[in-house]
């Protein structure tokens, strides 16, 4: 079954870098979400003023890679306890969060976020309000600029997960 859950985690770039290359996900995009402003560009972003956060939406095949690996995977390359800074990357466009489209998926992405962690992350979890696509430069940026920063560290994934 084809889903869907968007992704904050830090710089984007990273995030569907590292997605992108393992095995049940369909497609990727990277964007804008949870802000309170209407289809905010880079620059604006960027100035934390506009309240979104730089996210990856996620399309991928349940069968393949289910939530449970979705959130596992996620939590392979973000520090959960640290708040509006992933890496060298600071601001709340930073922020960590999973956003979903379902209410369901809220408890279901809780209840693995406190099998797996510690109390006190700083996780978001909850609805998506908004997504904005982000501009075409941005998109599968580290394909297109391979020595560009990556706080991600794309070595997390073994030989066994990845596309072939």
């Amino acid at each position: 079954m084809t889903k869907t859950i968007y992704l904050a985690g830090g710089c984007f770039w990273g995030v569907e870098a590292y997605y992108s290359r393992l095995k049940g996900v369909l497609e990727t995009e990277v964007g804008y979400a949870n802000g309170h402003t209407a289809n905010p560009t880079y620059a604006e972003v960027k100035t934390g003023l506009t309240g979104h956060a730089e996210t990856l939406k996620l399309v991928y095949d349940d069968a393949v890679l289910p939530l449970t690996m979705v959130i596992e995977h996620y939590l392979r390359f973000v520090d959960p306890y640290s708040l509006n800074k992933q890496g060298e990357d600071v601001g709340t466009q930073y922020r960590t969060g999973i956003y979903v489209t379902d209410k369901k998926e809220i408890k279901a992405v809780r209840s693995l976020l406190d099998e797996h962690l510690e109390s006190g992350y700083k996780i978001e979890v909850g609805l998506l309000t908004a997504f904005y696509s982000a501009e075409d430069y941005h998109q599968d940026y580290l394909t297109k600029n391979p020595h560009g920063y990556c706080h991600v560290n794309l070595n997390l994934i073994r030989p066994d997960e990845k596309k072939n």
